[in-house]
């Protein structure tokens, strides 16, 4: 490139400033890992590298890579995930168009993915296709010499829920096993990826304490006479807690139907037969922890089933209903909440085994099955349910109405140091709101009882036919 010439008497010219030039890279925005990774649950190998097998929705693969829930690096990343129903090995295909540092690194996918398939997940393709054969016998070795258990009414005869028949279930194993067996410890450690992804906010179990106790869900297939294989349709991880002097409890903390399996009655099946074990066991009781809300609807209806042929409910839920009855709650001052005796909480607990918090819930759909016809009696109803609602959520204003508390000097820890004391002619409440709180308040405490009232109809419409 040729350069302009100066005449050699003249003063120099001052260079001119050379603007220097910035390039900017793009910088990476990263992509969400659920929008690139699909996962399939396969049951044989002709279904890998397909999309022929069953496609799960994990709750949120997001939370499982990096700090801010992405994955960086990537152009054009697609992962495409195998799970084998069979022994519960994992394989990925991982394809990319290319990949460059855009400022946030580029993400680790081995490591993210491990962090959720642990030593479940295979890196060689053949290695993972030949567990098809080589473990095709999985579930049955670690269900074959465990406890079998099965439903059974008081009248000794097999029972299902919702009325199936015996045929429909006939095929179908629950096995416990204690997590003081090694072969209990090795299969939960399999089924671990499927809990963390399909299971909200759950971790997995501690498989070295003896106290927990897994329930397998199974159906046998026979492909040949000598031949029984087991397939798992879903299970359940409960803890045995110590009760003093001599008894104990049970709680529900996992549970979980394979995703081909769901909706098929499979759920309600388990929760029978884990209803079952608590009461020919006599445990003081069966709770669950943090009940996801289907699952929560599942267990009422169940629940609800039993407390309809229950008498001492019965009875209870009959003198509620005809005390209801009586008059227009909506126009009365004080609104009783029509709870069942402590006489009728512990019967219930103790034969049936359901705990307080959990009958209670069941006790306001007894309440509206027993009101017939409904449509005379829905105003009081929804007032008790909205009583109810404001108590769980505000407290009693019994309890708080014109009550304040106050700093006081003292010597002592300061943090420690008040009084409380009533103010005279205080309204009840205690609490000044403005008129934008009062009103988004009361919109919240609407959509709280709109909602209750709507799984009460739910719940009623699926346990009797004559309520919609």
């Amino acid at each position: 490139m040729g350069q302009k010439q100066q005449h050699p008497n003249a003063d120099p010219l001052p260079e001119p400033k050379k603007k220097r030039r910035v390039g900017f890279s793009n910088i990476d925005a990263g992509v969400e890992p659920n929008d690139c990774i699909k996962i399939y649950l396969v049951s044989k190998k002709e279904e890998v590298g397909t999309s022929d097998g069953y496609r799960i929705s994990p709750v949120d693969l997001n939370s499982f890579f990096e700090e801010d829930e992405k994955i960086y690096g990537y152009q054009g990343l697609k992962i495409t995930i195998w799970i084998s129903s069979i022994s519960f090995h994992a394989y990925a295909d991982i394809t990319f168009q290319s990949t460059s540092d855009g400022g946030k690194g580029i993400t680790d996918l081995k490591s993210a993915l491990e962090k959720i398939f642990g030593e479940t997940l295979l890196e060689n393709k053949d290695d993972f296709l030949q567990t098809f054969s080589t473990e095709n016998n999985f579930i049955s070795s670690v269900v074959s010499n465990e406890e079998k258990l099965q439903t059974k009414a008081s009248n000794g005869h097999t029972t299902h829920f919702n009325g199936s028949s015996e045929a429909a279930f006939s095929d179908l194993e629950v096995v416990r096993l204690m997590m003081s067996n090694l072969a209990a410890g090795h299969l939960y450690s399999r089924l671990v990826p499927l809990v963390l992804l399909l299971v909200d906010g759950s971790n997995p179990i501690d498989v070295t304490d003896p106290s927990w106790e897994l329930y397998l869900l199974t159906r046998k297939k026979t492909d040949q006479p000598a031949n029984t294989q087991h397939i798992l349709l879903g299970f359940a991880a409960l803890y045995r807690f110590y009760r003093y002097p001599d008894g104990s409890r049970l709680r529900l903390s996992q549970i979980l139907v394979l995703p081909p399996y769901q909706h098929k009655g499979y759920g309600s099946y388990l929760v029978e037969v884990l209803s079952n074990v608590a009461i020919s066991e006599n445990v003081y009781d069966l709770t669950v922890e943090e009940p996801q809300e289907y699952f929560q609807h599942v267990r009422t209806s169940f629940d609800v089933k039993r407390l309809l042929a229950f008498e001492p409910a019965q009875s209870a839920v009959k003198s509620a209903v005809l005390h209801l009855k009586q008059g227009k709650l909506s126009k009365k001052t004080q609104v009783p909440r029509f709870l069942p005796s402590a006489d009728v909480v512990d019967e219930v607990r103790k034969t049936l085994k359901i705990n307080k918090k959990q009958f209670l819930q069941c006790w306001e759909i007894l309440i509206y099955l027993g009101l017939d016809p409904i449509e005379k009696h829905m105003e009081d109803y929804v007032t008790i349910i909205c009583n109810r609602v404001k108590d769980d959520i505000l407290g009693k204003d019994s309890e708080t109405a014109g009550k304040e508390v106050i700093e006081v000097p003292s010597v002592h820890d300061e943090e420690t140091s008040f009084v409380m004391f009533r103010l005279q002619n205080s309204k009840a409440g205690g609490i000044q709101m403005d008129e934008d709180q009062t009103k988004t308040q009361e919109q919240q405490l609407q959509q709280l009882v709109d909602e209750r009232i709507k799984e009460v109809k739910l719940i009623a419409q699926k346990v009797s036919h004559k309520h919609v």
